[in-house]
């Protein structure tokens, strides 16, 4: 682990984030105080989507469009309990 100050740390900042991409720990100190730790960034992972990727991997039965009862449309229209 590599231990600097405020003041070194902006003398040498190229030479710290290439420590930092290296996989090694900086840590930036206030005087004796440790107040940052400077590590490298792993952008995500972004997968590749396609529309219509999840085709056929779900079902619901024709009743699915049938009008729903009085009493569950007023529930949705926020009458009632």
């Amino acid at each position: 682990m590599t231990i600097v100050t405020v003041h070194q740390a902006k003398t040498h900042l190229s030479k710290l984030i290439a420590a930092a991409e290296r996989g090694e720990d900086v840590v930036i100190a206030r005087g004796t105080k440790a107040a940052v730790r400077l590590i490298r960034y792993d952008a995500p992972v972004l997968v590749e989507r396609s529309f219509g990727a999840l085709k056929g991997q779900g079902a619901f039965d024709e009743s699915f469009f049938d009008p729903l009862p009085d009493e569950e449309l007023r529930l949705w229209n926020g009458e009632g309990d």
